[in-house]
Order: C-alpha cells, then sequence, then structure tokens
C-alpha cells in the first residue's frame, strides 16, 4: 500500500516503516520485543497450565477409582 492510497505524507509513512523497523512504533504489538516475550510466555504458561489441569483430572480419577477398590 502506498502513502497516496493511504492519504499520508510519503515521509510520514517513511518515518512509520523505519520506527517499525527498530522496534519503536508506538501501538503495534508486531515491533515490541518485550511485548513479544511476555505474549509467549503467556502461550507457554497456558499450555503448562492445561497440562497440569489435565494431570489434576487424571490424579482425581485415580484416587476415586482406587479409593472405590478398597472397599
Amino acid at each position: 500500500m502506498t502513502a497516496k492510497q493511504l492519504g499520508i505524507a510519503m515521509q510520514t509513512l517513511s518515518n512509520w516503516h523505519n520506527k517499525a523497523n527498530q522496534g519503536k512504533l508506538v501501538g503495534t504489538e508486531q515491533y515490541d520485543p518485550q511485548l513479544i516475550a511476555v505474549i509467549e510466555e503467556n502461550k507457554r504458561l497456558k499450555r503448562q497450565l492445561k497440562v497440569a489441569e489435565e494431570e489434576r483430572e487424571i490424579l482425581k480419577k485415580a484416587t476415586a477409582y482406587f479409593a472405590n477398590e478398597e472397599r
């Protein structure tokens, strides 16, 4: 897309492009290295939580099963 198509000055588009490449463009998460790291950590933690919840459910069922067998 060109500056003309966006209705902005060429210099503005050029400035945005340069800032984006430097990771300094405000309001764009894709160019913020710290935000990207936080997003990736969040994804990793969600995966870990899902595994832990599944393990907990398995242990609950196993506990109930073995408790019933002893009776």
